[in-house]
């Protein structure tokens, strides 16, 4: 077996940061973590917000610490440098080699979307962004790694996307559709941020971050491979 990870992200329509960070961390004793963070509000205020809380849990991570003891630690360490007067959602999905799961952890009021080939669950039990109260828990999920094992989450970009015309994206049927086409991690990433964009009349009112992870039959050659594509400003 193979995991396939895609990343897709933009920034709220008008600003010149994003307030939402992702990191991508390797675990200790194997397997990999993606670490996901949208600070309140947008700008830099909000990057500088995510990128603390990114920057806490993956620290923690590497040192081989739990991902449920990680996000509680930086929700109270936001919390200590604010005093809880700002917020950050955060969202990590770890491959766990020792348990053989993936491993999800949200402190985010959108859900993730698991899909199991044919079937799509939605997790969305009641979660709280870290920072605004002390010992803020998580909702932890673990599933056995299988081919055809795929989870999608996102920031609260995409919840919001067509709000100013009420036609919002319909994200699990939009995963199932592309999961029927035989769709690769990437390009299911890239199709839900250009619907929402679309539905935004190519302003998108929030900060935009997708993460696709998927588990599908391995290519045999034992290489890992990362692409990443960061657009550059003229100068």
């Amino acid at each position: 077996m193979e995991i396939n990870i895609a990343v897709t992200k933009t920034k709220k329509y008008a600003t010149s940061n994003s307030g939402d960070t992702v990191e991508i961390v390797e675990r200790p004793n194997g397997g990999l973590s993606v670490v996901m963070a949208d600070g309140q509000s947008s700008g830099r205020g909000a990057k500088w917000i995510s990128t603390m809380v990114v920057r806490k849990v993956i620290s923690l991570l590497a040192e081989g610490v739990r991902d449920g003891a990680a996000a509680r630690a930086a929700s109270d360490y936001l919390y200590t440098e604010r005093r809880g007067r700002v917020s950050a959602t955060l969202n990590i999905l770890s491959i766990d080699q020792v348990t053989k799961t993936l491993v999800i952890t949200r402190n985010n009021p959108a859900p993730v979307i698991v899909a199991n080939n044919d079937q799509i669950r939605i997790l969305d039990d009641k979660s709280l962004p870290v920072g605004n109260y002390r010992d803020t828990r998580p909702i932890i999920n673990e599933e056995t790694l299988e081919c055809g094992l795929t989870a999608l989450t996102y920031t609260d970009g995409i919840t919001h996307a067509g709000g100013r015309s009420k036609a919002f994206l319909n994200v699990p049927q939009t995963l199932r559709d592309l999961l029927h086409a035989g769709s690769s991690a990437q390009t299911i990433a890239d199709h839900i941020l250009r619907r929402a964009v679309e539905l935004d009349q190519g302003r998108p009112v929030d900060d935009i971050t997708i993460i696709v992870m998927r588990v599908v039959e391995g290519i045999g050659d034992g290489i890992r491979r990362m692409t990443v594509s960061l657009p550059l400003k003229s100068y």
